[in-house]
C-alpha cells in the first residue's frame, strides 16, 4: 500500500494547524517541569577522605528534602567523586562548570583538593560553598569560595588555650601528617599559640596519609614524656595512632582536630581512642530549635544514626547557599556570592553564622570526648 498522502497544509492527512496546537499544549505543560537549577557537588565518595564526603552527601540529601527548590524552580543535585584526589577534584570542578552547567557548586570535604577545585570555580565566577575545609587559604583573597565551617586559625588557637586551660599541660609532643595541607596548617597555629601561652613542644614528629606503622614516630617522643599529644590528623591516621600509643605503653591523651570526628574513627580506634579530645563543629546537643531540630530529625529518621559535623555542614552549605539565591532573585554568580558575603546570624544547623573577612565564619568551637565509645560534649569555646 503506497504511503497516505497528505492534502497541502498537512501531515498524515492531518491538518498541520492541529499539530501546531497540540505542540503549543505540550510546551505549555512540560516547559515548567523542565526547568530546573543545578548546583554541583564534588565530594570524596572513595579513597581517603570517603566517610567525610558520604556524610556530606547524606545532609546535603536532607537539606534538599526539606527544602527542594529554589526561585520556584526545583533544585537538581549533581555530584561527582573526586576519589579523595587533588587532579580528580579539579577535573570534577571543571566537568560541573563547563558541561553540567551548575549554577553554584558545593564542596570539597578536605582543605588540599578544595584548594585544587576552587581557583577553577573563581576564574569562571560560580559561587563554590566548601562544608568543611578549614585551611584559610581556601577562601583568602577569593570573591567566590566560601566555607560554611570555622577557620583552622581559630581551631588551632581553641586548642592550645583547651590544652592550657582546661588540661592544665604543659608539654606537647606534635604528629604532623604532612602530605595533608589542612594538618600542616592546623599544627602551625596549634604550635604558634602554644608557643604564646608559654608551653613548651618537646618533640614535632611527621607521618604521610595512609602509614600504617607509627612506631618511629611514637619511641621518639615517648622519651621526651609528653603530658599531651597533639595530632591534628583524618581519622584513619589517628585511630592507628592511639592503638599503637596504647601498645607501646604511651599514656598521655590525644588531642585532634575536627578532621578525626566521624564514626569510623571509632570503629577503628576502638578501646584505644578512648579519651581523645576532638575541636569539633558540631554536636547534636545543640541542634534544640528551628531548622536546626528538624534537620536532626529528618536526618536521624532518614539514615537511622546520630547526626554528625560533616552531614551538618553539608546542610548548612546547601541552606546558606539556596538562601542567597533566594534572597539575589537569579542566578548570577556575583550576586550569589554578594549575598553569601552579607551574610549575618543565619541560623543554621551547626547554629548562628556570620560571614566574616576573607569569607570566613565567625562561630563557636565546640570541644568534644571519646566516652564510652561516644563523642561527648565538653564545652564550646567562642572566639
Amino acid at each position: 500500500m503506497p504511503p497516505t498522502r497528505g492534502n497541502p497544509g498537512s501531515f498524515g492527512g492531518k491538518p498541520i494547524r492541529q499539530f501546531i496546537i497540540l505542540g503549543c499544549l505540550c510546551l505549555l505543560l512540560v516547559s515548567p517541569a523542565a526547568a530546573e537549577v543545578k548546583i554541583g557537588l564534588y565530594l570524596p565518595m572513595t579513597g581517603s577522605a570517603a566517610a567525610m564526603g558520604q556524610m556530606v552527601w547524606e545532609g546535603v540529601q536532607v537539606a534538599h528534602r526539606l527544602q527542594p527548590q529554589v526561585l520556584g524552580q526545583p533544585v537538581k543535585l549533581i555530584w561527582l567523586d573526586t576519589k579523595s584526589d587533588k587532579i580528580e577534584a579539579a577535573n570534577a570542578v571543571s566537568r560541573l562548570i563547563e558541561k553540567e552547567k551548575v549554577a553554584a557548586i558545593i564542596g570539597e570535604v578536605i582543605s588540599s583538593d578544595t584548594l585544587a577545585g576552587v581557583p577553577i570555580a573563581e576564574r569562571a565566577g560560580i559561587p563554590n560553598i566548601s562544608p568543611t575545609a578549614t585551611n584559610p587559604l581556601v577562601t583568602q583573597n577569593r570573591r567566590f569560595a566560601f566555607r560554611a565551617c570555622f577557620v583552622d586559625n581559630l581551631q588551632g588557637r581553641v586548642a592550645a588555650s583547651f590544652a592550657w586551660e582546661k588540661l592544665k599541660v604543659r608539654r606537647v609532643a606534635v604528629l604532623i601528617d604532612q602530605a595533608q595541607d589542612y594538618c600542616v596548617g592546623l599544627a602551625r597555629y596549634f604550635m604558634e599559640e602554644w608557643k604564646r601561652l608559654g608551653g613548651e613542644i618537646v618533640s614535632v614528629s611527621y607521618i604521610q596519609t595512609g602509614d600504617q606503622d607509627f612506631s618511629a614516630q611514637i619511641s621518639a617522643m615517648k622519651g621526651k614524656n609528653p603530658e599531651l599529644i597533639y595530632a591534628p590528623n583524618y581519622y584513619a591516621e589517628d585511630a592507628l595512632l592511639a592503638k599503637q600509643l596504647k601498645e607501646l605503653g604511651v599514656k598521655a591523651p590525644i588531642l585532634t582536630g575536627d578532621g578525626a570526628q566521624v564514626p569510623e574513627l571509632l570503629s577503628i580506634g576502638g578501646q584505644a581512642v578512648e579519651g581523645m579530645y576532638f575541636t569539633a563543629h558540631f554536636h547534636r546537643e545543640g541542634a534544640t530549635a528551628g531548622l536546626a531540630r528538624g534537620f536532626l530529625q529528618s536526618y536521624e529518621a532518614t539514615w537511622n544514626k546520630q547526626l554528625g559535623a560533616f552531614a551538618a555542614l553539608g546542610g548548612d552549605s546547601y541552606f546558606l547557599l539556596t538562601a542567597a539565591i533566594n534572597k539575589a532573585g537569579s542566578l548570577e554568580g556575583p550576586e550569589i556570592a554578594r549575598i553569601i558575603s552579607e551574610t549575618r546570624d543565619f541560623p543554621g544547623v551547626t547554629g548562628a553564622l556570620t560571614m566574616g573577612p576573607d569569607h570566613n565564619p565567625k562561630k563557636g568551637v565546640v570541644v568534644l570526648k571519646v566516652a564510652e565509645g561516644q563523642f561527648a560534649y565538653q564545652t564550646t569555646i567562642n572566639p
